[in-house]
């Protein structure tokens, strides 16, 4: 992971239209090639927070840099060359008849030559696994397909840093895994800096390097997920639960005496930890 940061966002406060106070005294900086996440119960303010790091919410007391730049002072187009936000439901965001037109659309806005459309469509197919679907109508997609169309859009535009909205939202479990490894996959080979909002507490130690907790328009806690998953009581407080595997070490720990010297949050670091717990029991 690289050491500057793309994004460094510093929200005093923003409103909804009724006066709500949906964010506030929120500091946080993306570094180039992170995968991290913000993790947070509904309405806690992540889908707020991923608009106004995209420039589509521009009223707030604060200040957003790009890459040093601050995002209310620079043009649309000038955003979009570099970063892009995907919409939780794929269908507010897909508009053309075919995959390909999907895709080339953003390059084709960006002024490049039909030639050099169809190589960037190309390529960003590639990247997303849907080289095979280039001329099948949008309709006709399953939804995990329209998700990776989506994404598809803003690699063609030569995005480097994706936001995205609950990308594994309405998908099957293996919709899910597959779309986390996709997401992995384009951060570690292609050095996609990669930001995005999610509820799914069992998926995100998997995968993510780095946490940030929202809890009604604040960030409550940041790190690893080792360091950010503690206690059931803590994340209740924020709405959240462990991951379930770490519960049951939790209650195993605590409730039934077992010696377990950390949670786990994963079934491999799990199983790790009651192989050495039964191993000392043997000794």
């Amino acid at each position: 992971m690289g050491n500057l940061a793309r994004l460094s966002i510093d929200i005093e406060t923003f409103r909804y239209p009724d006066g709500t106070v949906a964010l506030a005294d929120l500091v946080l900086a993306i570094a180039a090639g992170e995968f991290c996440g913000l993790l947070g119960a509904n309405g806690s303010g992540k889908t707020t927070l991923l608009k106004i790091m995209d420039g589509l919410i521009r009223d707030y007391s604060g200040r957003v840099l790009l890459d040093n730049s601050d995002i209310l002072k620079l043009h649309p187009r000038e955003i979009y060359r570099k970063m892009g936000l995907v919409f939780q439901n794929p269908d507010d965001q897909l508009f053309a008849s075919s995959v390909f037109e999907d895709v080339a659309f953003g390059p084709r806005n960006m002024g490049f030559a039909e030639p050099m459309v169809a190589e960037k469509v190309a390529v960003a197919l590639e990247q997303v696994e849907m080289t095979e679907f280039s001329a099948k109508n949008i309709h006709h997609l399953s939804y995990g397909q329209k998700k990776r169309v989506c994404i598809a859009g803003l690699l063609a535009m030569g995005h480097e840093i994706l936001l995205l909205d609950e990308p594994t939202a309405g998908l099957d479990p293996m919709g899910e895994q597959r779309m986390m490894e996709l997401l992995t996959k384009l951060n570690r080979d292609n050095r996609v800096t990669i930001v995005m909002a999610t509820h799914s507490v069992d998926m995100v130690p998997l995968f993510l390097d780095r946490l940030h907790i929202l809890s009604r328009g604040r960030i409550v806690r940041s790190g690893s997920p080792e360091e950010v998953f503690t206690a059931p009581a803590e994340m209740a407080e924020v709405k959240l639960r462990l991951p379930h595997v770490a519960e049951l070490i939790h209650q195993l720990k605590h409730e039934e005496k077992l010696p377990f010297q950390k949670i786990p949050l994963t079934i491999g670091a799990a199983r790790r930890e009651i192989i050495a717990v039964m191993e000392r029991a043997n000794q």
